[in-house]
């Protein structure tokens, strides 16, 4: 019965509530797609990447916090990642991740919290929603 109920829980995103694989995965791939985005339009790309596959995500911390009341995961580790541009496929190994995940309140979704400053220089938590 405790090994049924420990393959549940781990299943079901990890003993302790934290996120689980397929949600880090998500967050990393939606913080990739962001910067890439940002960096062509920046570089005044004429196309963006569509195609970015993650790959060999290797989780080595999963820490507990807590930011507005709201159960916050730093999770930190490596993936790997493919982008397919216009002209050729690029790929990356070991790249470094460290994303912040926050269970909503009723325990069905996940968003990506990153870090900012405010209009005062205080800092301030941006969620965003992770899809699948």
């Amino acid at each position: 019965m405790t090994i049924a109920l420990m393959f549940v829980l781990t299943a079901c995103g990890g003993i302790g509530g934290g996120p689980g694989q397929q949600w880090v995965e998500r967050a990393i791939a939606l913080q990739l797609s962001q910067t890439q985005q940002l960096l062509s339009q920046q570089l005044r790309l004429p196309s963006q990447p569509q195609n970015i596959q993650i790959n060999r995500v290797v989780i080595t911390e999963k820490t507990p916090l807590t930011i507005d009341d709201l159960r916050v995961y730093r999770v930190r580790g490596t993936y790997d990642y493919t982008i397919q541009l216009p002209s050729r496929k690029v790929t990356q190994q070991q790249n470094p991740f460290e994303v912040y995940l926050q269970r909503q309140k009723e325990g069905k979704t996940w968003r990506l919290a990153k870090p900012q400053t405010g209009e005062e220089g205080e800092p301030i938590w941006v969620t965003q929603r992770i899809t699948f």
